[in-house]
């Protein structure tokens, strides 16, 4: 089985990234290895994999808090990634490297407003003058169905990888979507296989000609074709998180190396912010993620004897920071791409009098003013046709809000994804099991966490899932009054949530449906400019036991 000698990994994981030949050189003259292991070392091969995941169209660079960085800032150096910084890292790794591949854990789409104006196009312009290698496909590239992704592919230079799932019925995807390729890289066969995590229908919009399949099995499926095809070094492209990939891992063999994305988890061998070590490694498998957003370049250099065993791999993330120059040629042409939505952006809505937070590790796991912002707008829209409950997954919240001026643009970086408003009529049963789905997940901090208005609710997340809920009020013409299980109520969401997304598929059996209202991101534009001086606020809707 390939794997690497348990005291070599846990001592090299604290080693900054080096020429691997130099490092086993030193290992040889100290006698860490033994003279009779030197000839199965003869033909090594060293390849370093620079890799990134989540990037969601982060094309500008951000801040520290992930949101946009302003050009004052950026030229105080005190903002991160960046198309343009990311390609001069990555050509700073193959001057230093002399074999190296560049691979993506998926998430290109979805997160800005040139994902809103442009959908896959900048994603594919860009990846290709980085040179990418292979991309997995991750759930957000479905955001607008097969037939966008479709068209991302046509246009890049790299294979796009998903092995866990049947395309045969879907047009789109049907001979062009591969389950696995193989790279020649310096005169060695390098194996890819690419897996998404297994609740993309909940979560996005595939359609329903893809059938998902179990992660694990496609891919042992996959690497035992790739090894009676005579590759012994495989790479697994996993947008499935960082628990998943483990779980792959330890149930699978044959995997060198996991490639990871989804849950945005940074693992580091020098912060104390890290979920875990770079490599982490589970069953001989070196398991790397390099957060999101493009704020880091993951680089892990591997050495491999002739059979394909990892001798060991030794990396940490590089920071891409203020110190990493900006490529003049690639500032130019996001200059060119943003100048109509620059129109876009600058068009004032409204203002609002204090900071509002759309912080995933706030508004996923608890209530927050953005969440009820949103929420109270979109109940504030539909209220006088007697929809008096509204919903917002904590997914779609995704950006924080300054004070002051808001523009369209600020509003459509929050709400990126072009959901329209949807009413519809619940029983009290259905909500309630729409509740327990929004907090079964709190643990994950998924997205699925429901942001409220005209209603407040508890859990208790000792309970199980499902089990969670501890109680349910609706607000009935101003008077708070419990939730009637065969009472039937109206709605208001957004489309993707309604048809389904995010695990609530409850609200597919809802009635007198209506899924093509306003732009959700036009209604909270309208609701801040008819709020002059909005301030956010909680109020006690959610509330943990």
């Amino acid at each position: 089985m390939k794997q690497i000698n348990k005291m070599q990994s846990l001592s090299l994981q604290k080693i900054a990234p080096i020429n691997l030949a130099i490092l086993l050189t030193c290992f040889l003259s100290f006698g860490l290895f033994s003279q009779s292991s030197i000839a199965s070392h003869d033909k090594v091969y060293e390849i370093t994999i620079l890799h990134t995941n989540d990037f969601h169209a982060r094309f500008r660079p951000i801040s520290k808090y992930d949101n946009n960085c302003s050009a004052k800032n950026n030229a105080k150096g005190k903002c991160f990634g960046g198309t343009a910084r990311l390609i001069s890292a990555i050509e700073d790794a193959r001057t230093r490297h002399s074999n190296t591949i560049l691979l993506d854990g998926g998430d290109q789409f979805q997160g800005t407003l040139f994902y809103n104006l442009y959908k896959g196009k900048v994603a594919a312009e860009m990846m290709n003058k980085l040179e990418y290698d292979g991309m997995a496909v991750g759930n957000h590239e479905f955001d607008d169905g097969p037939e966008t992704l479709r068209a991302f592919m046509d246009t890049v230079d790299f294979p796009v990888l998903m092995a866990n799932a049947n395309v045969d019925m879907e047009p789109e995807l049907k001979g062009k979507l591969q389950k696995s390729t193989t790279l020649l890289k310096n005169n060695r066969k390098i194996g890819l296989i690419g897996v998404v995590t297994e609740d993309v229908v909940d979560i996005s919009s595939p359609g329903d000609n893809i059938i998902f399949t179990d992660a694990v099995a496609a891919v042992q499926a996959e690497v035992d074709f790739l090894t009676e095809a005579g590759v012994n070094i495989i790479i697994l492209l996993s947008h499935s998180s960082y628990g998943i990939d483990k779980m792959i891992a330890a149930n699978t063999t044959g995997v060198d190396v996991i490639v990871g994305g989804h849950d945005n988890t940074y693992l580091s061998n020098v912060s104390d912010k890290a979920k875990g070590p770079y490599p982490t490694v589970v069953n001989g498998t070196q398991i790397i993620q390099a957060y999101a957003y493009g704020k880091f370049l993951g680089e892990l250099s591997v050495l491999f004897d002739e059979a394909g065993n990892v001798i060991y791999a030794t990396g940490e993330p590089i920071t891409i920071d203020g110190s990493v120059n900006e490529n003049s040629q690639i500032v130019a042409r996001l200059d060119e791409l943003e100048e109509p939505i620059n129109e876009l952006k600058k068009r004032v809505v409204g203002n609002v009098s204090s900071a509002l937070t759309g912080d995933r590790a706030v508004c996923r796991i608890q209530e927050c003013d953005m969440g009820n912002m949103i929420a109270d707008a979109m109940r504030d829209a539909v209220i006088d046709k007697g929809y008096t409950i509204a919903l917002q997954n904590s997914g779609g919240i995704r950006a924080s809000l300054d004070a002051g001026d808001v523009t369209l643009g600020e509003i459509m970086t929050i709400l990126p994804f072009q959901n329209t408003l949807s009413t519809f009529k619940v029983t009290g049963e259905q909500l309630l099991t729409a509740i327990e789905n929004g907090v079964s997940e709190v643990e994950e901090v998924a997205g699925r966490f429901p942001q409220v208005s005209g209603m407040r609710y508890s859990f208790d997340l000792s309970k199980p899932a499902n089990e969670r809920v501890t109680s349910i009020e609706i607000d009935e013409n101003g008077s708070w009054k419990p939730l009637d299980l065969n009472k039937t109520y109206g709605m208001v969401s957004n489309n993707f949530i309604r048809g389904g997304g995010d695990g609530y598929k409850v609200f597919r059996s809802a009635s007198e449906i209506y899924d093509f209202g306003p732009d959700l991101a036009d209604v909270v534009a309208n609701y801040i400019k008819a709020n002059p001086g909005y301030s956010g606020y909680t109020d006690n809707r959610i509330t943990q036991e």
